[in-house]
C-alpha cells in the first residue's frame, strides 16, 4: 500500500527537480526569481502603462462617431453648409457599419441632413482597436489616411 502512495509523490518530485535543472541550464531562459513589489511598480514608466492600456481597449460606436465628428475638416464643412444654406441644412453623422471579424472598423457617414433627402459628403472608417481614421477617396474608390486627405483638400 505504501508503494502506491509514495510512487506518485516521488515521480512528481523528480519531475519538478528535472524541470528546474533544465530551466537553469537552458540558454533561452534567463530566470531570475523575485517578487513584484510596490517599489518595482513605481519604477515603471507611466507612459508605457498608458500605451499598453490604449492598445488593448477597443473603441465603441459613440467614440468612433465623436472622433470623426470632431475633425476640424468636418466641423469646417458643417459651418460652411449652415452658412450657405442660411441654417436650413445641417450636417449629420451616422455610424453605417460596425466591426466584424473581416472588417475591424466602424463606417461613419457624414451627410447633409435636408428635409426631403440626405446627401452624403464623406465616408470614414474608424478602426476599433486603435481609433485610426481613414477617409474614402471617392475618385480612386479607396480609403486613404487623414494626412493624404488633408493634402488633397489643400489642392
Amino acid at each position: 500500500m505504501k508503494r502506491f502512495i509514495c510512487l506518485p509523490i516521488m515521480s512528481s518530485l523528480l519531475m519538478s527537480v528535472g524541470c528546474q535543472v533544465a530551466l537553469s541550464q537552458s540558454s533561452n531562459y534567463d530566470v531570475k526569481p523575485g517578487l513584484i513589489t510596490a517599489q518595482t511598480l513605481s519604477e515603471l514608466n507611466p507612459a508605457n502603462i498608458v500605451k499598453v492600456a490604449e492598445l488593448t481597449n477597443k473603441i465603441d460606436e459613440e467614440t468612433a462617431l465623436n472622433l470623426v465628428w470632431k475633425l476640424p475638416q468636418v466641423q469646417r464643412k458643417a459651418r460652411e453648409i449652415a452658412k450657405l444654406s442660411r441654417g436650413t441644412i445641417k450636417l449629420g453623422a451616422v455610424v453605417d457599419g460596425s466591426p466584424t471579424e473581416n472588417e475591424p472598423y466602424y463606417t461613419v457617414r457624414i451627410f447633409e441632413n435636408q428635409s426631403d433627402y440626405d446627401s452624403t459628403i464623406y465616408w470614414f472608417r474608424v478602426f476599433n482597436n486603435n481609433g485610426l481614421i481613414e477617409v474614402l477617396d471617392v475618385i480612386e474608390n479607396k480609403y486613404i489616411s487623414l494626412d493624404e486627405w488633408r493634402q488633397q483638400l489643400k489642392r
